[in-house]
């Protein structure tokens, strides 16, 4: 059956006359009309193509943060590359906002600087954040959480947090079984949801063990927040050493890992066995120098590549469902690299 121009008013919710300005480029049609005519038109697939009037008019804004860090760089060019592969109708523009200025964040959240179709973002936990995402989300337009999730009830794409903390210990301690001590953690902040989970999956898997086993020979004493900065990591570590000799596993669930390694790599004799995350030219070389012991990677390309495809379905533009599951990570040794 042939679809006409009624059809694609109908879907859109306008007026046929709307339609054909849009389709031919007529103007004097609202962005947001726009684009509500070329999604109902491409959905009952009424027209393949786009007047070039009106190329890159969907718009799927990514909000990242840190980009001088190994593994946000990584995941903006997942997303680079990504976009060069979209038609014309469809740009993705990636955006970085200090994660430090929640308040600023959440402005822009609520404030973009551009009209935007659908919202891929990762958001730090704090409340005025939090709530900015879920306003957007109130708008109607798809809002996707990648990598960590503040709001539990919006679509997510991202690893099991929780898993990879358990997984960290079940390493640790399975490598460490004939050696009684203690481990301690560090991670940027407790700004993130997903850094909470990993530490909170770290604790339970020993807490677990411990109570199966009827012992204690490996205690969990202390987490510490580096901000992602290399000389807090250094310090919070060494005096970590010094006050608790006995440390013999050292977790990165989130942060900065130059400064641990500079600590470990002095630390020759009873080097702890040291577990973290992303897999980076830094931590490669960390593997490979024995410093490092097991890093899990969380694919960064494939949550951005998840992400965008669950963002077109949301929009109508693709009909492939997008897995709801997490993206598997992956466990990378001096062995596998």
């Amino acid at each position: 059956m042939k679809v006409t121009l009624k059809d694609v008013a109908r879907q859109a919710g306008v007026g046929t006359a709307t339609v054909e300005r849009v389709l031919n480029s007529r103007g004097g049609v609202r962005p947001e009309t726009v684009e509500k005519v070329f999604l109902a038109a491409r959905r009952l697939e009424y027209r393949l193509s786009l007047p070039v009037a009106h190329r890159g008019l969907i718009r799927i804004e990514v909000i990242l943060v840190r980009p001088e860090t190994s593994f946000y760089s990584r995941l903006n060019r997942a997303f680079e590359r990504i976009a060069a592969s979209l038609d014309d109708s469809i740009v993705v523009h990636r955006t970085f906002v200090r994660e430090n200025e929640p308040a600023q964040f959440a402005r822009y959240i609520a404030n973009p600087t551009a009209r935007r179709s659908a919202l891929i973002v990762v958001a730090p936990g704090h409340a005025d954040v939090v709530t900015s995402v879920r306003k957007a989300a109130g708008l109607g337009i798809p809002v996707v959480q990648i990598m960590t999730r503040p709001a539990p009830e919006l679509p997510y794409v991202g690893i099991d947090n929780y898993a990879a903390g358990r997984t960290a210990a079940h390493y640790m301690s399975g490598m460490l079984a004939q050696r009684p001590g203690s481990f301690v953690a560090l991670c940027h902040s407790g700004a993130y949801e997903n850094h909470k989970e990993r530490i909170r999956g770290f604790s339970s898997y020993l807490a677990d063990k411990a109570s199966n086993e009827g012992s204690n020979e490996h205690r969990f004493i202390e987490v510490m927040f580096d901000l992602d900065d290399e000389h807090n990591a250094i310090e919070l570590l060494q005096a970590a050493l010094r006050r608790e000799p006995g440390i013999i596993g050292v977790y990165s669930a989130g942060g900065d890992n130059k400064g641990v390694a500079r600590v470990l790599e002095a630390n020759k004799a009873g080097r702890p066995f040291w577990v973290g995350h992303e897999l980076t030219g830094e931590t490669q070389d960390y593997l490979s120098r024995g410093i490092m012991s097991i890093v899990l990677d969380q694919a960064p390309e494939v949550q951005a590549r998840r992400s965008i495809d669950l963002a077109l379905n949301r929009l109508g533009l693709i009909e492939v469902e997008v897995s709801a599951e997490p993206v598997r990570f992956l466990t990378i040794t001096s062995e596998n690299l």
